[in-house]
């Protein structure tokens, strides 16, 4: 789980862009390099040159990626649109996005109807204003002696796509942006803003244009999926064809303190309701999940509307204490691993929210009753709801997972239960990570192990990216 990534040409990118704060002030230094999350250096250490390359030395490859997405944001200094482009494609590496290959980016432009993606010019032109190089290029020699302004990439857009629709093909327009030869993060994004309300207004050309597009693209193992919707249009998003089920939650029924008694309330709306025991003993989040996935913010709104708790603050103790509750106590290493979630991720409320204790099954009857067709696995350990639907289980694996007798007697039909629960769990879309009890020991080595397997989950899984 260690973070081995070699992120020396991120540190290139980034450290060019950082050398233009030179042109600050001294006394505004410290306070820009607050802003990206560098650490000061006193005026008395040299020039400002010197300032910025001593700051820059001092931040770890860990920290480059938000240095870097600090920079993107930022209005100290201006970034030139090629400096930009670089930067970003440094950064959009981080993601691991997935693999497109030439071959399918071609077929894929010639199975597209140009003049069907750019009926709204402004649209258009914003997003290829920001994904590809139209900045003027400056005159050249010929230019100069014949009097001519120099001609730029949306002149030739305005004549040949615009002005004299056919001129181009998608081919050609794609040629010219370069983005045949693109980064995958890049062209995935550029895929994503195409069939987006934002280029296209009519859903119905959204859908047959993502359908032209996944005939082109599944061959390479990626697909343009709906993740979502905003504003009533749907969003796509690039992703690996295998990485999840296109299944939307409708019910997490999670941090149970006892087996929840469920009844439908309308089963062909699906609506369930939580009858006996005492009120609260299980929570039931019913909410839409949003394209981001379910975040500690989305959690924490849900859980003070309902309980109709006033003070934010209180709302987020108050919650955090009844997830806390549902943790088995004869599991110290479930208890790490929540507390260490936070602790390494805190204080942000944008990551993605981890719930304890997640029914997976429910079955009214028992297994000795159920018999042969009984369900392998009712609960998950910890879900995260990640963004594009992505399933992500956490499982804490003690000696009770493979041995019987209070852990004296190994039991091979206990392990061979759980990996087959595990496969059933990965053909219904969730990826599953287990830690092992010894991993997890103590509170220390649990936050060393999530300090290098989160980022690293986090990047596998896009969170948090654009």
């Amino acid at each position: 789980m260690v973070d081995s990534r070699d992120r020396s040409a991120l540190r290139t990118q980034v450290n060019e862009v950082v050398g233009l704060l030179s042109s600050l002030t001294h006394a505004t230094l410290n306070p820009a390099f607050e802003q990206l999350g560098m650490p000061s250096v006193p005026e008395e250490a040299g020039t400002k040159g010197e300032r910025v390359k001593l700051s820059f030395r001092q931040v770890p490859d860990s920290e480059l990626p938000r240095v870097a997405q600090r920079l993107l944001e930022q209005s100290l200094v201006h970034v030139s649109p090629s400096r930009r482009r670089r930067l970003e494609d440094q950064l959009w590496e981080e993601e691991s996005p997935a693999e497109i290959p030439k071959k399918s980016r071609r077929e894929l432009a010639r199975a597209l109807d140009l003049p069907e993606l750019v009926q709204h010019h402004d649209r258009f032109l914003r997003l290829l204003d920001r994904l590809w190089l139209t900045e003027d290029p400056g005159p050249s020699l010929d230019d100069l002696v014949n009097g001519r302004r120099p001609t730029t990439l949306r002149d030739d857009l305005q004549r040949h796509v615009f002005r004299n629709p056919g001129d181009w093909s998608a081919e050609e327009l794609f040629e010219k942006l370069g983005a045949f030869e693109a980064g995958d993060a890049r062209f995935a994004r550029f895929l994503e803003g195409l069939v987006s309300a934002d280029v296209l207004l009519d859903e119905h050309l959204q859908e047959a244009t993502v359908s032209t597009i996944n005939g082109c693209l599944r061959s390479s193992g990626t697909e343009l999926r709906h993740i979502g919707t905003d504003g009533g249009y749907p969003v796509f998003a690039v992703v690996p064809t295998g990485l999840h089920s296109s299944r939307r939650p409708k019910n997490i029924i999670f941090a149970s303190l006892r087996k929840p008694d469920i009844r439908f309330r309308s089963s062909v709306d699906n609506d369930i309701e939580i009858v006996g025991g005492r009120p609260g003993d299980t929570l039931v989040y019913d909410r839409e999940i949003p394209t981001e996935g379910l975040r500690w913010r989305d959690l924490h709104s849900w859980w003070q509307d309902t309980r109709k708790i006033s003070d934010p603050t209180e709302a987020r103790i108050n919650l955090h204490q009844r997830l806390r509750e549902s943790l088995p106590a004869n599991s110290p290493s479930q208890w790490n691993l929540y507390e260490a979630y936070h602790t390494v991720l805190r204080p942000s409320v944008d990551v993605p929210a981890l719930l304890p204790e997640v029914w997976l099954h429910w079955d009214h009857k028992t297994v000795k009753e159920r018999g042969p067709q009984a369900l392998l696995r009712f609960r998950m350990d910890f879900l995260l709801l990640l963004p594009h639907g992505q399933r992500v289980v956490l499982e804490v694996d003690g000696s009770q997972h493979y041995t019987r007798d209070r852990g004296r007697t190994p039991d091979t039909g206990k392990y061979a239960e759980m990996v087959a629960a595990d496969r059933d769990l990965k053909l219904s879309g969730y990826e599953v990570f287990r830690f092992g009890h010894d991993e997890l020991r103590d509170l220390d080595a649990t936050e060393k192990l999530l300090r290098q397997f989160l980022p690293a989950m986090f990047r596998r899984y896009r969170v948090g990216s654009s």
